[in-house]
């Protein structure tokens, strides 16, 4: 009997594949990311555009620099460490001193990616390790922040910008609170509108809500993000500040102005989201979800800091493995532990 010349391939699922790749993807996130990254550029001119940039090549050069120290191929085509690196950047003070921006970058792609075995094998999101560990060793430069929209920000930058490595930095005498530091610390609140378009002072990528919720949509629109983990943290914040607010409107900010404010929408869109550090199962991201939207709450409204998001997210991402093993999905054919006692 001829042989068909056909092979046999068992493979583990999935077995039906959507035909995105891994550059495509991150590639698609890069242009969702664009606009809220010009838009930040427009508000703080000179001072945000080096402060991505810089943080944009400290990121790239750091892992095509351990690339070939390890002997493997260049990954910096795949998109994925330009996705940490514009986070990076705009999860960033525009004035912050471009040596500290620097080292950060370092250390989000060394310590948050490198270290636990480069893509696809990092625990927590890599531009969050990195603004982590500048907090804690730059916490005054870290929550200096400069008013946007200034007249002569194309023209000029903040004295801070150029300081020398490991030299005091100078602070310019015009420097503004954030919507969350006002409203924490003087009981001041900001208008929806300025909240929503960006209108204020804050991280490079902070300030326009409406563009980071758009280019979250772009995403879900094309499969490449996981709703539920936004809609899950967006409903936590609002009903937990929703009750809070109707128990004592005075002492607890709206709804509206939790979720517009700070790094929420960024992170919940753009961080949260990624596909490494959250749970595989619906169901544990619906629970990854609301335990980043009531921590952000909680630290915002009774922590030390003005904001929670970055925490928030970083504590999510630790728990992600014991999500998935408590949502793990019944093998086919075989019954649930509820369903067997």
């Amino acid at each position: 009997m001829p042989a068909s010349g056909k092979t046999l391939e068992i493979r583990t699922s999935p077995h039906i594949l959507s035909g995105n790749s891994v550059d495509t993807i991150m590639f698609n996130v890069v242009l969702a990311l664009l606009p809220t990254t010009a838009f930040a550029v427009f508000a703080f001119g000179l001072a945000g555009l080096l402060t991505l940039s810089v943080a944009l090549a400290s990121c790239v050069l750091t892992e095509h620099l351990i690339c070939r120290a390890s002997g493997k191929p260049t990954t910096i085509g795949d998109w994925s460490v330009t996705i940490t690196g514009l986070l990076y950047g705009l999860v960033l003070p525009p004035a912050l001193p471009l040596w500290m921006v620097a080292v950060g970058g370092v250390i989000s792609v060394a310590m948050g990616k490198a270290l636990f075995g480069g893509l696809g094998y990092n625990t927590f999101n890599p531009a969050l390790v990195g603004r982590a560990v500048l907090q804690a060793a730059f916490p005054v430069a870290m929550t200096t922040w400069i008013p946007g929209f200034g007249p002569d920000r194309f023209s000029s930058l903040p004295s801070s910008t150029l300081t020398l490595p490991f030299t005091q930095p100078t602070v310019d005498a015009i420097t503004a609170a954030t919507p969350l530091a006002a409203w924490k610390f003087g009981g001041e609140t900001t208008a929806t509108v300025d909240l929503a378009l960006g209108f204020i002072s804050g991280s490079a990528g902070e300030t326009s809500s409406v563009l980071i919720l758009l280019g979250g949509i772009y995403l879900v629109a094309r499969n490449m993000m996981n709703w539920r983990i936004p809609v899950a943290i967006f409903g936590a914040v609002i009903a937990l500040s929703g009750a809070l607010h109707l128990a004592d409107p005075s002492s607890y900010a709206s709804p509206a102005f939790m979720l517009l404010s700070g790094g929420l929408m960024l992170g919940a869109m753009f961080m949260a989201t990624d596909m490494v550090g959250s749970p595989m199962t619906a169901r544990g991201c619906y629970v990854y979800g609301a335990l980043i939207g009531v921590v952000t709450v909680v630290i915002r409204i009774w922590g030390g800091l003005p904001e929670g998001v970055m925490y928030a997210i970083l504590l999510g991402n630790a728990v992600t493995p014991q999500l998935d093993r408590w949502f793990r999905p019944t093998v086919y054919g075989t019954r649930s532990k509820e369903a067997s006692t």
